[in-house]
């Protein structure tokens, strides 16, 4: 869990770097619009790789994936520990418990 962490204060980082220097805060230069374009693209990407088969592909877009969320989090002013504590509140609920639980209509 260091490792997100760590991922998470570079990225706070990333927010005062200049936008031609680095990729992040460029994608924060460019706002919400294009950080979700690319979380729909590692989607579309872990999802073909899940298809193919290809284990080491799988692993390389779901961090792709995870890289971008984590991107989200901190554009939002969120962060990871928040995503964390959230899954540690639903572990032990069923799946179907949770859902029901819901107060919004999130899914």
């Amino acid at each position: 869990m260091d490792v997100l962490k760590e991922l998470a204060r570079v990225l706070e980082e990333r927010k005062s770097q200049d936008p031609q220097k680095s990729y992040v805060a460029s994608l924060y230069a460019k706002g919400l619009d294009a950080i979700l374009k690319k979380i729909g693209e590692e989607a579309t990407e872990t999802v073909m790789a899940a298809k193919d088969g290809n284990l080491d592909k799988i692993v390389y877009e779901v961090a792709d994936l995870w890289f971008h969320s984590l991107v989200l989090l901190a554009h939002q002013g969120l962060s990871p520990d928040q995503v964390l504590a959230e899954l540690q509140r639903r572990f032990g609920l069923s799946g179907l418990e949770e859902k029901a639980g819901r107060d919004d209509k999130s899914g």
